[in-house]
């Protein structure tokens, strides 16, 4: 069984009142969104792209004032990779939540997160974007907010990352 991503990302949204999007990549083949991600409340949008730019296009033209967006999702040498280099060619900056995205194999996923970073998108954590997006202890949703990011987080596998251990990001 899955267990809820700590910290989660779309309870965080909610709590900060960021706009969040949700997509599904070919849910009648591969099933829906599972519920321990957190994302009750959010309408999914069916997509068969990799990419998920052109499943939301519509919402990205209601928001000419966009300048950022936080990614973060399965498949990363698929899903996220394609999303975030047709970001990047449409001016905005990516922000890839590492320990929130997977792939089924550890060596994509590290490719797929290399390349992200050398096309210009920044990789965080989960805890960091969160706390960049709060800005101040003295924010009204801190209280909750910090009960969130206190919660242990499991292992990401991203450690050795950040070790000098992976040669694609040396």
């Amino acid at each position: 069984m899955l267990q809820r991503l700590r910290p989660c990302p779309a309870q965080v949204a909610r709590l900060l009142e960021v706009p969040a999007v949700l997509t599904e990549q070919y849910p009648e083949g591969l099933g829906p969104t599972v519920p321990e991600l957190g994302a009750e409340g959010l309408r999914p949008l069916a997509k068969t792209c990799f990419s998920m730019v052109p499943a939301v296009q519509q919402e990205l033209d209601t928001r000419p004032q966009l300048r950022s967006v936080l990614l973060c999702g399965i498949e990363t040498q698929a899903c996220i990779l394609n999303t975030t280099l047709d970001l990047l060619d449409r001016g905005l900056q990516v922000h890839v939540v590492v320990d929130a995205c997977s792939s089924r194999s550890q060596v994509d996923r590290l490719v797929a997160l290399a390349r992200m970073r050398q096309s210009g998108a920044f990789l965080s954590t989960s805890e960091g974007l969160i706390l960049q997006l709060v800005g101040d202890a003295a924010h009204p949703q801190f209280k909750e907010i910090q009960k969130i990011i206190k919660e242990p987080a499991p292992d990401s596998g991203l450690l050795g990352l950040f070790q000098g251990q992976n040669p694609l990001f040396r």
